[in-house]
């Protein structure tokens, strides 16, 4: 287990679709002294009333105003499209993010069109652990089909790589080595955006759901990307 720094909290957010159980697997292997917070949004974990807006940008807002005013600076995990929304609460909220880890973020600029993302969607659900499937169910049952297809074509509109460009802090950006939604390039695009002591990691096994298959894995990342925090702090 890694001990989060007292002064820096975790608040990890759910890809498109996902519940707070996406990140449990991640979550369980950083325990310690310090707090975190997964905060699900419309789209992404619980459903979307009509005419909400469900921009990257707007939802990053919403999560921002339910975190405690008392609560200390952020490490903020974003997974898939959550990447999108984590990367938008570093822009709203400078003072209180430390950094940020990207997990599998999207969307790709090469790959914002629907027929484009279903051609990356497939070889990477190809490659992801058939039993992880009732728990997908499960948490997209609850999310709703509209308020998911509503989040993605948001998010498609989005740009992550000018929404980090004024972002100052550290950003890590992790993968798995069979996510065709995120390739290697694009996690490196991405990660070029942050400040110093920006990377991107391609993990050594996974594909696009590493924070629930890949707990573990995603865990040293997140520690050794936390010693390094720790240090510039």
């Amino acid at each position: 287990m890694t001990e989060v720094p007292a002064p820096i909290a975790l608040l990890a957010l759910p890809g498109l679709g996902l519940g707070p159980e996406s990140w449990r697997p991640t979550l369980g292997y950083l325990t310690g002294g310090g707090t975190a917070y997964v905060r699900v949004s419309p789209g992404y974990g619980e459903p979307a009333p009509d005419g909400q807006d469900l921009s990257p940008r707007a939802l990053a807002a919403g999560i921002l105003a339910r975190v405690p005013a008392t609560a200390p600076r952020f490490l903020v995990l974003g997974h898939s499209a959550g990447s999108q929304v984590a990367a938008h609460v570093a822009a709203l909220d400078p003072s209180r993010v430390a950094g940020l880890v990207l997990v599998g973020p999207s969307t790709d600029v090469r790959a914002a069109t629907w027929p484009r993302l279903v051609k990356r969607w497939l070889p990477t659900s190809w490659r992801e652990p058939k039993r992880q499937v009732p728990t997908l169910v499960r948490q997209y049952a609850r999310s709703t089909l509209p308020a998911m297809v509503r989040s993605i074509e948001a998010a498609r509109q989005d740009s992550i790589l000018e929404t980090l460009r004024p972002v100052t802090v550290p950003v890590l950006v992790i993968r798995g080595p069979h996510d065709h939604i995120s390739p290697a390039d694009w996690a490196v695009a991405v990660a070029a955006e942050g400040g110093p002591g920006s990377r991107a990691v391609t993990l050594s096994a996974g594909a696009h759901m590493v924070p629930f298959t890949h707990g573990r894995l995603v865990a040293a990342a997140v520690s050794d990307f936390l010693s390094d925090l720790d240090a510039l702090t």
